[in-house]
């Protein structure tokens, strides 16, 4: 254990290994970093060095003589927050990696230690400031993405509590959530507070991106690869060196690709189309989708490894209708907005539109909040919007059967009757009921996403829309 002379204008490391080759090799590289370095050798050394000191950094090998470097990771994540840890794992040992950024290592390093990947985690490290509070000071509007996440229910504050924590690591983060919750705007708050807001922050919708031109679009071309490669082209990965790669819908990619993104993420490089080597590539990796990955897992539609590659932190996005109390802050900060944009004063809200958007269900969450506005925006009087300008859909319950019917329908034997005399009869409602309740009640069971809604019911994305229009379920 050392620890010569600290200077306070020199960043400490700490470096814990009980390899004095490679502690010698660590503390020759950082310090032509201009970074001053404590070793320990062992998980007690280390304790002790922390009791003592703070430090802008650590770097803990994985095996210890007495003890896992995972237990020294999860003590300093819980003791000396603001000192961001790196775990060193053995080569190809991805679980290892895992396990520590689930730990709350914000980083790790493969051994044989490649000096410039080194480099490149030390000074994302020294850029970690400490953690920024969740909620802005009090009368002080919030800025950038930050502003968009409003609201003081408990799962927001949950929420915006474990972006400040997610935000300082480097691990993947899998963000879900039902479509038009936000999951977009997390990421790129996640972007903002961590180490990497000075890097770009990259979108790609996976479902969006051809299936032929995937691979050439994630990773790039050399010119003359393919027909139609008339130059070299810069690959998504490449664009976001530095910063964050946000693969929004990552549920869509075809298997193939799966492999390949697998790999890139491993093992941190890229190879264009027609290129004869590698690209190292530095990104942190940012996944959502509004589908049940775990479900697509179990069907074999999704790599099990690629699942818990991306699914180190899972981050869930709650739907507007389980944050009503939300509801009055986030109008008063669309209609703001919009006043702002369009150069308009800021129309008020009469107390049957209030009431109308508190007893709505917002299938489309905030995103659908923000159009009816928007819409209700442009149509309300000057003495403000009124609840026939939000134009929300109505819901029309089917009226209810008479019971002669019903038990009249429910004693037919389908074999018996005369296809010329059913049109006439009770059967047509009684099964159109049935239906009715059936689709009622998978959507409430899917929280009224249409895709999985399909799916449960066993009939396609189309065959529900048409029911759906058919029997006037909105």
């Amino acid at each position: 254990m050392s620890a010569p002379a600290r200077s306070p204008h020199i960043p400490h490391v700490l470096i814990v290994d009980d390899e004095r080759d490679i502690r010698d090799l660590l503390v020759l590289t950082l310090g032509r970093m201009d970074l001053h370095c404590d070793t320990a050798s062992s998980l007690q050394d280390a304790r002790t060095l922390l009791k003592r000191h703070s430090y802008a950094l650590c770097l803990t090998d994985m095996r210890l003589p007495d003890g896992s470097g995972i237990e020294l990771v999860q003590e300093i994540a819980q003791l000396y927050p603001h000192t961001p840890v790196a775990m060193i794992t053995a080569f190809g040992n991805q679980e290892a990696a895992v396990e520590a950024l689930k730990a709350g290592a914000f980083d790790f390093v493969s051994k044989p230690v490649d000096l410039a990947v080194l480099r490149g985690l030390v000074q994302h490290a020294l850029k970690l400031a400490p953690p920024r509070p969740a909620e802005p000071e009090a009368g002080r509007p919030a800025s950038g993405a930050a502003a968009r996440l409003l609201g003081q229910s408990a799962a927001m504050q949950a929420l915006r509590a474990t972006l400040a924590k997610v935000a300082r690591s480097q691990a993947p983060v899998y963000i879900t959530g039902e479509s038009g919750s936000g999951k977009e705007l997390v990421a790129r708050l996640i972007h903002a507070e961590g180490a990497r807001a000075a890097g770009p922050f990259v979108p790609v919708n996976c479902g969006a991106i051809p299936a032929e031109l995937m691979e050439s679009e994630f990773f790039g071309h050399k010119k003359g690869s393919f027909t139609g490669a008339h130059t070299d082209k810069t690959g998504l990965f490449q664009a976001a060196q530095g910063g964050t790669l946000f693969l929004d819908e990552i549920a869509e990619l075809p298997m193939a690709m799966q492999v390949k993104l697998l790999r890139a993420i491993q093992e941190k490089s890229v190879r264009p189309v027609g290129a004869n080597a590698e690209v190292p590539v530095d990104v942190r990796i940012l996944s959502a989708t509004h589908k049940n990955l775990a479900a697509l897992v179990e069907e074999g539609k999704f790599r099990h490894d690629l699942y818990y590659r991306i699914n180190v932190i899972e981050l869930r996005v709650p739907p507007l209708r389980e944050r009503r109390e939300d509801l009055p802050v986030l109008i008063e900060a669309i209609l703001t907005r919009l006043a702002a944009a369009q150069g308009r004063p800021r129309p008020p809200l009469h107390p049957e539109a209030m009431e109308a958007l508190a007893h709505y269900t917002f299938p489309g969450n905030v995103r659908e909040l923000e159009n009816i506005l928007e819409r209700a925006f442009a149509l309300a009087d000057e003495d403000g919007i009124r609840a026939a300008d939000l134009r929300l859909p109505e819901h029309r319950p089917a009226p209810p059967l008479p019971a002669q019917a019903i038990a009249a329908a429910a004693t037919l034997d389908p074999s018996k009757i005369d296809p010329r005399e059913s049109a006439a009869s009770a059967l047509p409602s009684f099964i159109e009921e049935i239906e009715r309740k059936a689709i009622e009640q998978a959507l409430q069971d899917n929280r009224y996403n249409k895709t999985k809604t399909a799916a449960q019911l066993g009939i396609t994305f189309r065959a529900l829309r048409y029911k759906l229009k058919k029997l006037g379920i909105e």
